[in-house]
C-alpha cells in the first residue's frame, strides 16, 4: 500500500473521528485524576497552566499524530516507516511507532484493572454496597474490593470481554457506533450532575476554586504535574490517535479535528470538576483528598444528599462509559497492525490481542491481593506496568514524535495534510520544534525526579528562557529558514 492508498475502512464522517478520538482522551484521567490533582494542586493555578499546556503542547503534536496516521494509513509503526521512506529516512524510525503500540497495550494491561473498579463499584452502588458511614469505613470497602481476586479479576475481565467484543466489530460498526452514544451518554450525565450542583449550595465555592487563579499556588510540583497532565491525558505516544488518524477521510481538516477534540476533551475535564467539587464542598469535605477522592470521598458525600443514589449510580455508570471508551482506543493499534500488516482477520486478532492482554492483565490485578509480595525493586508489576509507561515510554514516545515532525520528515508531507496557511504552518513548526519538545523535556526530568529548581516561582524566568531558546532556533536555522520559505 502506498502512502496515499486509502485503506479498506474510513470513518464516516469528521464526527466519528472526533467522537472517538475524545472518546479515547476522556478516560479515567479526566473524570478520576484531573478533579483530584486539581484539588491537589491549588485548584485555579493548575488548571490555567493545564490549559496552557493543551495548547503548547497537546495539540501541535496531536496534529503531527494524525498526520503521520492519515498520510502512512496504517498501524504507528506501517505509517511512521512509510513517512520514513517517502523522505528518505531509515526505517528504523518505525521503532517510535513500535514503542508507542507496546505502550498503549502495556497501559491498557493494567488500565483494565482501574477500569474493573468503576464497574464494580457501579455494582456496589446499584445493589447498596457503598454505605460506609465513614471515609475509613470507604476505604476498608475499596480494600476489600481489592484483596479478593476472585472479584477484581472477575469485573476486570468483564472490561477485557467489553472492549475486545467492540473493537473485534470493526472501526464503523464496533468502534464509531458504540462511542456514538457513549460520549454523548457521558456528557448527559455529567451535565445532570452539573444542573444539581447548581443548586446544592457549593457550585460557588466550587467555581472559585476552579477558576480563581492564584500566583501563589503555583507550585514548582504543581507546574510540572499540569504538563503532565496535559500530555497524557490525549493520549499522545500511546499509540491511539495515530492509528485513529488513519482511518480519517482525506477531505477531513486535521487542524480543526485536532482543536475539536481537545475542546471537548477539556470541556469534560472542566465539566468533571464542576460536577464533583459542588458536591464535595456542599458536604463539608476536603477537596485535596488525593486518588481517593471518586472511590472513597465522593461515594460518602452521596449519602448525605438528595436523591444521591441516583447520581451515585449514574455518576460510575458515566465513569465505567469513560473507561470503556479509552481502552478502546489503546488495544486499536495492535489489532490495527495485526490485521493489516499481518493479514488476521479483525476477529481473530481482537480476541487474540484480547487473551494476551487478560493474561497480562491477571498479573497486574494479582499485584493488589495474592501477589502483594511479588516485588521487584520495591514495585509490584502494576506499579512497574505504570512506571514504565508514564515516566519512560510515553514522553520519550512524544519527544519522538515531535522531532520527526519538526526535523527529520519532509516538511512538504505535513504541508499537504495539515493544509494550513503559511502563517498558521509557520506557528505550528515553531510549536513542534521547540516550544513542545522543551515542555515534554522538563515533564521528563522531572519524572526522572532530578529536578532540583522551584520552577513554580520562577515561572517567569522560565518563560523567557523558552522564549528565548525558541526565537534563537528561528534566527540560527538556516535549514528551518528554508523550509519555511519553500
Amino acid at each position: 500500500m502506498t502512502a496515499r492508498e486509502k485503506p479498506k475502512t474510513l470513518w464516516v464522517g469528521r464526527w466519528g473521528f472526533i467522537l472517538a478520538a475524545t472518546g479515547s482522551a476522556v478516560g479515567l484521567g479526566n473524570i478520576w485524576k484531573f478533579p483530584y490533582m486539581t484539588g491537589e494542586y491549588g485548584g485555579g493555578a493548575f488548571v490555567l497552566v493545564y490549559l496552557a499546556c493543551i495548547l503548547a503542547i497537546g495539540i501541535p503534536i496531536m496534529m503531527a499524530e494524525i498526520s503521520f496516521g492519515r498520510r502512512g494509513r496504517g498501524s504507528p509503526i506501517d505509517a511512521i516507516r512509510r513517512l520514513a521512506q517517502e523522505s528518505g529516512r531509515s526505517a528504523l524510525w518505525s521503532l517510535f511507532g513500535w514503542m508507542a503500540m507496546l505502550c498503549g497495550f502495556m497501559i491498557l494491561s493494567f488500565y483494565v484493572v482501574v477500569a474493573g473498579w468503576s464497574v464494580a463499584y457501579l455494582w456496589k452502588a446499584v445493589s447498596g454496597g457503598l454505605s460506609g458511614s465513614s471515609v475509613e469505613e470507604m476505604a476498608a470497602i475499596f480494600g476489600a474490593n481489592n484483596a479478593n481476586p476472585w472479584s477484581l479479576g472477575f469485573w476486570s475481565t468483564l472490561v477485557t470481554l467489553a472492549t475486545m467484543l467492540i473493537v473485534g466489530k470493526g472501526v464503523q460498526e464496533g468502534i464509531e457506533k458504540s462511542v456514538r452514544w457513549m460520549m454523548p451518554g457521558m456528557v448527559l450525565i455529567l451535565g445532570i450532575m452539573i444542573v444539581y450542583g447548581v443548586f446544592s449550595g457549593g457550585f460557588g465555592e466550587a467555581m472559585s476554586f476552579l477558576f480563581a487563579f492564584e500566583l501563589g499556588n503555583l507550585s514548582s510540583e504543581g507546574l510540572l504535574a499540569a504538563m503532565g497532565q496535559a500530555f497524557f491525558t490525549l493520549s499522545l505516544a500511546s499509540g491511539a490517535i495515530l492509528t485513529y488518524g488513519s482511518y480519517l477521510p482525506d477531505d477531513k481538516s486535521i487542524a480543526r479535528t485536532t482543536f475539536s477534540v481537545a475542546l471537548f476533551d477539556t470541556l469534560v475535564a472542566l465539566m468533571a470538576g464542576l460536577a464533583i467539587f459542588p458536591v464535595i464542598f456542599a458536604s463539608g469535605m476536603d477537596p485535596d483528598s488525593g486518588p481517593g477522592l471518586i472511590f472513597m470521598s465522593l461515594p460518602l458525600a452521596f449519602q448525605q444528599m438528595p436523591l444521591g443514589t441516583l447520581l451515585e449510580i449514574a455518576f460510575f455508570f458515566m465513569l465505567t462509559l469513560a473507561a470503556l471508551t479509552s481502552a478502546i482506543s489503546m488495544i486499536e493499534a495492535t489489532v490495527a497492525w495485526l490485521n493489516q500488516s499481518r493479514g488476521v482477520s479483525r476477529a481473530k486478532a481482537s480476541w487474540g490481542t484480547g487473551i494476551l492482554l487478560w493474561i497480562v492483565s491477571t498479573l497486574a490485578m494479582l499485584s493488589f491481593n495474592v501477589g502483594a509480595d511479588w516485588t521487584l525493586a520495591g514495585k509490584h508489576f502494576f506499579d512497574w506496568l505504570d512506571y514504565l509507561t508514564s515516566r519512560w515510554m510515553m514522553p520519550l514516545g512524544g519527544l519522538g514524535m515531535a522531532l520527526m515532525a519538526g526535523f527529520v520528515l519532509r516538511n512538504e508531507i505535513f504541508r499537504s495534510e495539515l493544509g494550513l496557511s503559511r502563517t498558521q504552518h509557520a506557528l505550528w513548526l515553531f510549536m513542534v520544534r521547540y516550544v513542545s519538545p522543551l515542555g515534554i523535556l522538563l515533564i521528563f526530568i522531572d519524572a526522572l525526579g532530578v529536578m532540583a529548581l522551584d520552577l513554580g516561582s520562577q515561572w517567569p524566568w522560565l518563560l523567557a528562557v523558552l522564549v528565548a531558546i525558541t526565537v534563537m532556533g528561528e534566527l540560527i536555522s538556516p535549514r528551518l529558514r528554508r523550509q519555511l520559505a519553500s
